[in-house]
């Protein structure tokens, strides 16, 4: 029993953490559990059973009760399918909830992606993390500042380099670790980082894979113009980009 409660308990953390409702879903699926420990003999169809009521739960939640109550508290979805030029590089971001925002950055975001496309066809913004649906200070880790709604990470332009044509792929496979160095002579923000002690400032770019790099060729004319899109909006009232680019763009 103990045993039980330990594991249920880190279920309840894990799924919260990692999704902010998850665990709230897992707790409301408990209830049903001892119906089907009746219904169904031997163990592993008992968990298979189990884990399916959630994961259907689950989905059924994020696509209708989820985006319905986080308007109460101001904030939307994001597409979760291209739509206006916006898309997530993963779906793993909409299935953990972390694709909303305040309707002003949403609507933000829209109109500098078909302004985008009106300057550069076939342009895309691809992002990232943004936001959990619930709630001003519950923080998106690893992100904490990722707390009120209007956070958001974006993809950089590219150009695959075999074509030469813009791709709306990204270099990482989470969108994360892999970024444009800064290059002799300019700020090394990473560099100044490690020597104060923060680590964790590049702990990603040696952890994820940079084969894939050498196949992608940062389009500095379509980011920097996307940049500025963003920049125009009065919705958006901050854009951290690296010192070394902000010069490169001055």
């Amino acid at each position: 029993m103990i045993r039980k409660i330990i594991l249920r308990t880190l279920a309840v953390f894990v799924l919260t953490v990692i999704s902010q409702v998850g665990g709230i879903i897992y707790l409301c699926c408990l209830a049903s559990y001892p119906f089907i420990d009746k219904k169904i003999s031997g163990w592993l169809w008992r968990g298979l059973v189990k884990f399916s009521f959630f994961i259907t739960i689950y989905v059924i939640s994020i696509f209708t009760v989820i985006p319905l109550l986080a308007k109460q508290f101001g904030r939307v979805r994001l597409p979760i399918l291209e739509n206006n030029h916006v898309k997530p590089l993963l779906a793993m971001t909409w299935i953990l909830n972390r694709n909303y925002v305040t309707p002003e950055l949403r609507s933000a975001v829209i109109e500098s992606a078909i302004e985008q496309d009106n300057i550069f066809p076939g342009s895309t913004i691809v992002y990232f993390d943004a936001n959990f649906p619930f709630w001003n200070g519950f923080p998106l880790f690893p992100h904490l500042s990722h707390n009120d709604g209007k956070k958001l990470d974006i993809a950089f332009q590219y150009r695959d380099v075999f074509s030469g044509l813009y791709t709306a792929d990204h270099p990482s496979i989470i969108g994360y670790g892999v970024c444009e160095e800064p290059l002799e002579g300019e700020v090394d923000m990473p560099l100044i980082c490690d020597k104060k002690g923060f680590w964790q400032y590049s702990l990603l770019r040696r952890i994820i894979p940079q084969g894939d790099k050498k196949k992608f060729e940062f389009d500095n004319e379509r980011t920097s113009q996307l940049i500025m899109e963003l920049c125009k909006n009065k919705s958006v009232s901050k854009v951290f980009i690296e010192p070394h680019l902000k010069e490169t763009w001055a």
